[in-house]
């Protein structure tokens, strides 16, 4: 969450702080998983929570099931309107190597669906998934795994009907 990187304000790290300085996000329901990676400050790291984020490492996912988290954060987001935005770059490039950050010991398949099915009974207004990128996915196993997860997103929009 830097301010700027190469000396421009806007671009796709920079998004929710935007957002947040902006008033158009209550930064108390904001939820972010699975964060690792370099990064071009301190800020980078110390930000999102001093915004009042819940920022989830990489470390606190590994080796473990989401379901308890995701329970969690269906507590922080409560009844009001939730947007889902799910960065591909964030689950492990052996998953999904076709993006342009890839960044190793991320999530696993497993655990990004856990997220999105964990998302089940939010009141969810809108879903994105961003970052992949076609040519560095030679194989497709990035937009493979992205369909599934998008089609996961459209199975717990609310009133969906479960069989």
């Amino acid at each position: 969450m830097s301010d700027s990187m190469l000396g421009e304000k806007i671009y796709h790290g920079s998004t929710f702080r935007r957002c947040a300085e902006e008033g158009l996000i209550d930064c108390k329901r904001v939820a972010q998983i699975g964060l690792r990676g370099s990064g071009h400050g301190l800020a980078d790291y110390t930000l999102g929570r001093q915004m009042g984020f819940r920022c989830v490492q990489i470390e606190e996912c590994w080796f473990k099931s989401l379901v308890p988290l995701m329970k969690e954060v269906q507590a922080q987001m409560g009844n009001g309107p939730v947007y889902i935005s799910f960065d591909i770059d964030g689950v492990d490039p052996g998953f999904a190597p076709g993006t342009g950050t890839p960044e190793i010991a991320g999530l696993t398949s497993i655990q990004a669906l856990e997220i999105i099915r964990g998302c089940r009974g939010l009141n969810i207004v809108g879903t994105d998934l961003v970052e992949v990128s076609p040519p560095y996915d030679k194989a497709g196993t990035t937009a493979i795994l992205a369909a599934n997860l998008l089609f996961e997103m459209l199975c717990v929009l609310p009133r969906v009907k479960y069989r």
